[in-house]
């Protein structure tokens, strides 16, 4: 048991260096700064690790975002929340397109109006309960389909069941 558990926090420590390697890449919508590749590592670490995991991955790499420069408090509350509901999703569903579904519900939605508080009390700025949904929204529908391909890519080459045994293995 204990080397499974070293094995998934490698990989997840990898999964965050991905993240934070790649926070370059983003995409400016109204106050927000999009990073698309946090969302697919989101679904990633819900097919390969579970929720609890992808958390875990998303907490790391906003808050290592945020000491960095590159990331905003927002990044906390749309990252987390749709690394949970995709987690939640592919634990019950097992299959794909519901795991999708739930990040982005779970980012755009949730994690956008989540955002309101943190925006409004703690960085006052002037923002109502949906402003961040849209631009949230716009960000997880780029990892999302970046990860959807990637995931079915891996799965006809039966490299997400492989990749599982890895971590899994005793």
């Amino acid at each position: 048991m204990k080397s499974e558990k070293l094995r998934k926090l490698v990989a997840s420590g990898m999964l965050t260096a991905l993240i934070i390697a790649l926070s370059g890449f983003y995409i400016p919508v109204g106050a927000s700064k999009c990073f698309p590749i946090q969302h697919m590592v989101n679904i990633l670490a819900a097919v390969l690790l579970g929720p609890w995991w992808g958390v875990g991955i998303a907490f790391c790499a906003s808050l290592i975002r945020n000491l960095l420069g590159t990331g905003t408090l927002l990044a906390f509350p749309g990252s987390m929340v749709g690394a949970l509901v995709c987690g939640l999703v592919f634990d019950r569903t097992k299959k794909l397109l519901p795991t999708c579904i739930g990040e982005v519900l779970g980012t755009g939605v949730l994690g956008g109006m989540l955002a309101y508080p943190i925006a409004a009390f703690i960085l006052g700025k002037d923002a109502a309960l949906f402003t961040y949904v849209i631009p949230f929204l716009v960000s997880t529908a780029g990892g999302t389909v970046i990860a959807a391909i990637l995931v079915t890519i891996l799965a006809k080459t039966h490299a997400i069941g492989y990749i599982r045994g890895l971590l899994a293995e005793n």
